[in-house]
């Protein structure tokens, strides 16, 4: 009996985990294979969670998210992505957090990310302001119906611009693709090919997303075979569509992923993270080096480290280095990373609920939530990555960055790699000064 309900309990759990939504309730759990078709060729204007069963902050959003889902039926379209299930659709719209709630309005295509609070009411509210805005767009003449039938002229695919996509030739390929330090994904078609007028759509789509989430260092191009044959000859292209990688030095491999948008950006992201240098970590000189740094990035890890006369050079590379090698683990994040010296930045440490003691200390801030979490473990390696391994999953505990706006930074003078000098006392010169009349005073 023990082992039965036992068994009875497991079974419970793992459903309660996994069956955040079901049929019965207002929310439109979306997956790759309808969400093009219920999203983005709709007009309606759509709010969609990405989230992960296993998440803590998803789990306590559901009851919310089911009630405006409710509130708002007929009116705004609320879904749901399991996207630790289709990861593909959570990385084609650069998902790195849970939950992360998405807004697909005039422009399906161009996403924005919801800012608002997380109660049932402040998501209805926000919907309906949104909402608003749409409308008064479309009354304007700013915008109006879907923006995927206007890019994709009305057809099945979208979701991109075939500007994004690289014309290849049997003239510019040696120099665009072979001699260049960016990673390419190469189609080659025959206009004729079913497949290939299937896949490009898909290809366009990917092309643009790619081109954002890379920074242009993960490039997607296409050959038509049956121009250009000497470069299908080369490659041993036997069918269509083929798609090939092609890295600076190496021999072209085939690409073995899913043909969807979603497959094909996960691949070339994962390509990117593979290729791309760890990401520097800098002092905060100014304000320009937080903002530039912070805003490019979803989290920024920020280091406050002792002064230098508390750990002198070797114990500040130590840290440093401790950084270098978190950020080459955590780099397919795509996170900045800052430090500072303590006292340095006091309106910073302050909004963070660091300062005057406790370094060093480290904090990740999203600088779009104004959020931040604190380090409670030790500044190292493993403490470090129990921190952020954490944060990545939705299980860390977060607060609103103090005032809930960016703190005065102040400019620095960069660290010159040396120990620090104890400033230099001035020498007196006391022969001048006569000290026998004090001497010479009656003693009371």
């Amino acid at each position: 009996m023990r082992p039965l309900l036992l068994g009875v309990l497991g079974c419970s759990l793992v459903l309660s985990v996994h069956a955040m939504y079901s049929a019965s309730d207002d929310v439109v759990e979306l997956t790759p294979s309808n969400f093009n078709r219920e999203v983005i060729q709709s007009d309606s204007l759509w709010l969609v969670e990405f989230y992960a069963p296993w998440c803590g902050h998803c789990q306590n959003l559901t009851p919310d998210w089911k009630k405006a889902a409710t509130a708002l039926k007929g009116i705004v379209k609320v879904g749901a992505v399991d996207a630790d299930q289709h990861k593909s659709l959570g990385g084609q719209y650069g998902v790195r957090g849970f939950p992360t709630i998405k807004i697909f309005g005039a422009n399906k295509n161009k996403p924005e990310e919801y800012q608002g609070g997380r109660s049932s009411q402040a998501i209805v509210d926000g919907a309906m302001n949104i909402l608003r805005t749409l409308v008064k767009d479309r009354m304007s003449g700013k915008s109006g119906g879907s923006s995927y039938n206007k890019q994709s002229g009305g057809g099945g695919g979208g979701g991109g611009s075939k500007k994004d996509v690289v014309e290849l030739t049997d003239d510019n390929f040696d120099k665009m693709v072979l001699e260049s330090d960016d990673v390419w994904l190469v189609e080659f078609f025959a206009p004729w090919c079913g497949h290939c007028k299937n896949l490009e759509p898909e290809w366009a789509a990917a092309a643009t997303a790619v081109k954002e989430q890379t920074k242009g260092k993960v490039r997607l191009g296409a050959v038509d075979a049956t121009v250009h044959q000497g470069l299908s000859s080369r490659y041993g292209v036997r069918g269509f569509p083929t798609i090939k990688i092609f890295r600076k030095g190496e021999e072209p491999e085939d690409f073995q992923g899913g043909r969807s948008r979603g497959d094909i950006i996960e691949k070339a992201v994962d390509l990117f993270s593979e290729n791309a240098p760890a990401p520097e970590v800098l002092e905060i000189l100014s304000e320009d080096v937080l903002k530039k740094t912070c805003e490019d990035s979803q989290l920024c890890i920020i280091a406050v480290l002792p002064h230098i006369l508390d750990t002198g050079a070797a114990g500040r590379n130590g840290y440093l280095e401790v950084m270098a090698k978190m950020a080459d683990r955590y780099k397919k994040k795509m996170w900045g990373w800052l430090w500072t010296e303590a006292g340095a930045q006091m309106e910073l440490e302050a909004s963070m609920g660091i300062g005057g003691f406790g370094y060093p200390a480290m904090a990740a801030i999203n600088t779009r939530k104004m959020k931040f979490a604190l380090l409670r473990g030790s500044f190292s390696e493993n403490g470090i990555h129990e921190f952020l391994r954490e944060l990545s999953v939705g299980r860390g505990s977060t607060a609103t960055l103090g005032g809930g706006t960016m703190p005065k930074i102040h400019i620095a003078e960069a660290w010159d790699g040396k120990d620090g000098q104890l400033p230099v006392e001035e020498d007196y010169d006391l022969s001048d000064v006569d000290l026998d009349d004090d001497f010479e005073k009656d003693e009371l």
